[in-house]
């Protein structure tokens, strides 16, 4: 099971009302809580990886590498080319499912734009979620190099939004 499938089905929860779900497969179990059935977000989400006891086969890797470290089997030769030009780069991803907006409203300039030089604390971008607007803040001090979503798209909880050049 990968993030992408992992996201996907904290939402449905959400979305279902239901309080508690449970899935225990091979190496995998999650639990998802949500909150009283007057709370509309979900309260608590956990994820935990198992171990497998017996040696995994070869869909265990993808599936643990998400939840834990990125520790996946060798990568292709075209994504480690990827791997190692942005690994010198901070990513700056979502802390919320909603809307990513570039500016502040249609009328205004973007936050910022590729090759702004950033400080920790700046507003990078705003994301709607149940109609309220969050400013997304730098936690780090560099250069935009790639904004990796476009304005007014649906993002993910973690989903990458700005690669960040920290020298």
């Amino acid at each position: 099971m990968d993030i992408k499938e992992i996201q996907s089905l904290i939402k449905f929860v959400a979305k279902s009302g239901a309080s508690e779900v449970k899935l225990e497969m091979e190496d995998i179990k999650i639990t998802i809580r949500t909150g009283s059935t007057s709370s509309s977000t979900p309260e608590t989400t956990i994820v935990q990886q198992i171990p497998v006891a017996q040696a995994p086969s070869a869909a265990a890797p993808a599936a643990q590498a998400p939840a834990t470290t990125q520790e996946a089997a060798s990568p292709a030769p075209s994504d480690s080319k990827k791997g190692d030009d942005d690994s010198k780069y901070i990513t700056i991803k979502s802390p919320i499912i909603g809307t990513f907006y570039r500016k502040p409203s249609p009328d205004k300039p973007p936050f910022v734009e590729v090759g702004s030089s950033i400080n920790k604390g700046d507003v990078l971008c705003v994301i709607e979620a149940m109609k309220l607007f969050n400013d997304i803040e730098s936690e780090v001090s560099g250069k935009i190099v790639k904004i990796l979503v476009d304005d007014s798209s649906p993002v993910e909880f973690d989903q990458p939004l700005f690669l960040v050049d920290p020298s």
